[in-house]
């Protein structure tokens, strides 16, 4: 009887180990990020794919897409914190750079793109790679990496909150200006459209922050759903839009192939620009982080709902590059991050203050306890930003 019990007792605490172990093996490299809901992106356009909305489905799918991406950038406004970004303007320097970068480089190499059609992309696939440069940079991935580096946390929530701010503005402009001639279909209507879904809603939730922010705040999780849900409705609106157009027809597994190689040039090139360029500003080690990553990214859920608005009924491969873009950016700043954590410079900081933290530990009350709480307490963020990259 006390044997069965003893064999009952090891089989139970050996089979959650060897399933611990299973599931270790079977987990996707922590330094190759798959963000989730890029996953879920192509699932939805796989729906649009096979099943696309068709006549008083697509008139109520295009409603409800509307209503959603007015809804979205209402709550934009009523999360982004004006007052923070300007609290910011003393760093004006790392801002204007950071700027610079996304609304100027990324749109000049959109533009010395064009020479790649048609030998590599097709011209609808060219003009969603342009949108791309024209998209603000993110705030969420840039926080998080930036934290992970050991860089200027604040700086790069000021630098996405402002890159935010004037890409409301600035970004249907630069695409009216540069994608106007190329059969994109912008008018005055479509300019009223922009003002209407994108600009209004989002001076709303500026003006209404002061009663709702605390609200916004709370939900946070709830209102990120309805973010994302919002982003899959738009992705599949356009999509299916695409599918009844079969304009599908016109990009090959040699198209995409040529697309990411494209964006994968234009990511490295980005991420060398904003690194070296910061150093030769004489920015330190820290702001040169915030600006790396702030600087070499693009939003995808601002431009999302954006490219809805401005490209119509060709948003589908107008989105294309964006979202796979999104991806690669998340990749290759994650490997990024973890090795400027690792930077000479910041272990010999991080060795400096654990050895002034043991010290006073051991000339306070309490010795050993006072030394690991303050050891404990010293980065708090380090190796955790990598869920919020993901999330």
């Amino acid at each position: 009887m006390e044997g069965a019990l003893w064999a009952r007792t090891v089989r139970r605490t050996q089979q959650p180990t060897a399933n611990r172990s299973t599931v270790k093996r079977l987990r996707w490299p922590s330094w190759m990020p798959i963000d989730p809901y890029i996953v879920v992106l192509l699932a939805t356009v796989g729906l649009a794919a096979l099943l696309p909305a068709r006549g008083t489905a697509a008139d109520v799918a295009s409603g409800a897409s509307t209503a959603a991406i007015a809804f979205l950038f209402f709550l934009y406004g009523a999360r982004l914190s004006t007052r923070e970004a300007l609290d910011g303007l003393k760093h004006w320097r790392l801002h204007v750079t950071v700027l610079v970068c996304t609304f100027v480089l990324f749109p000049v190499f959109g533009l010395a793109a064009r020479g790649l059609v048609p030998v590599l992309l097709t011209q609808p696939l060219y003009q969603g790679l342009l949108f791309l440069t024209l998209v603000p940079s993110t705030i969420q991935s840039s926080i998080a990496f930036t934290s992970i580096a050991r860089g200027n946390v604040p700086a790069a929530i000021c630098a996405g909150s402002f890159s935010s701010l004037v890409g409301i503005v600035l970004t249907p402009l630069l695409a009216a200006g540069l994608l106007g001639g190329d059969d994109v279909g912008f008018s005055t209507d479509s300019l009223v459209k922009i003002v209407l879904q994108l600009l209004v809603p989002f001076l709303a939730g500026q003006v209404l922050r002061r009663w709702i922010g605390g609200f916004v705040t709370r939900h946070k999780k709830v209102l990120g759903l309805v973010d994302r849900g919002s982003i899959l409705l738009v992705v599949y609106t356009a999509f299916s839009e695409g599918m009844n157009q079969g304009i599908w027809h016109q990009v090959s597994p040699l198209r995409l192939a040529g697309l990411l190689g494209v964006e994968a040039v234009l990511l490295a090139v980005m991420l060398a620009l904003t690194w070296y360029g910061a150093r030769a500003l004489g920015f330190g080690r820290a702001d040169r982080i915030a600006i790396q990553f702030a600087g070499s990214k693009k939003s995808l859920a601002s431009g999302l709902p954006m490219a809805s608005v401005l490209f119509a009924g060709h948003a589908s491969l107008a989105v294309l590059p964006l979202m796979l873009f999104h991806q690669m950016q998340l990749m290759v700043c994650a490997v990024i991050a973890k090795r400027r954590a690792r930077d000479p410079e910041v272990t010999e900081e991080a060795s400096e203050e654990a050895a002034g933290a043991s010290e006073e530990a051991v000339d306070a009350p309490g010795g050993t306890g006072a030394a690991e709480t303050e050891g404990s307490a010293a980065h708090p963020v380090q190796g955790q930003p990598q869920d919020r990259v993901l999330g």
